[in-house]
């Protein structure tokens, strides 16, 4: 590969690569908050958990429910933040290699196959929270209704695929 070659690259990837300060219609520092808040629920239940534990030999019962959905909403929080900064998973090979026009069509393919699969995640998820609510199903370890806990995957996978799409939106105005 020629020393042009690797400018063009370079300079490629850096038009490619997401600026932390890129304006965005929604502002990136929602899913910011929300992960410190998710973590410092999780911290104080666990270790309010610990302490009861340790000087009372009984634990609360809801924490580890209550944790794991934290946790899963944690890594839709996390998901949603990595698609608005265009910093998910990719295969550097493919993604950051040939000419700019290349890498933008990649980029956006990327962009729009996330949306699509949220999207979908969304509206089957959907159904799954009104079969939750229609039946009356509660949660297996404190026994609240279950829609709470599922109510939060389409909302969160409607952010997701609208990140991807704002995304693949402005991928597209870089033409």
């Amino acid at each position: 590969m020629s020393k042009t070659q690797e400018v063009d690259n370079a300079a490629a990837a850096d038009v490619l690569s997401e600026d932390a300060d890129e304006k965005t219609l929604v502002p990136l520092q929602i899913e910011d908050w929300l992960t410190v808040i998710v973590m410092g629920l999780l911290s104080l239940i666990t270790f309010a958990n610990v302490l009861v534990r340790y000087f009372t030999d009984q634990s609360f019962a809801w924490t580890e429910e209550f944790s794991v959905f934290l946790m899963i909403v944690l890594a839709l929080v996390a998901g949603s933040a990595s698609v608005a900064r265009n910093r998910q998973i990719r295969i550097e090979y493919f993604a950051d290699s040939g000419s700019e026009k290349r890498q933008r069509a990649l980029a956006r393919f990327g962009a729009i196959m996330v949306f699509a699969l949220f999207a979908l995640i969304a509206v089957l998820s959907a159904r799954v929270v009104w079969d939750d609510f229609r039946f009356g199903e509660t949660s297996p370890g404190i026994g609240i209704p279950q829609w709470w806990y599922t109510i939060w995957l389409p909302v969160l996978s409607t952010a997701i695929a609208g990140r991807a799409l704002g995304l693949f939106i402005r991928r597209g105005r870089q033409s």
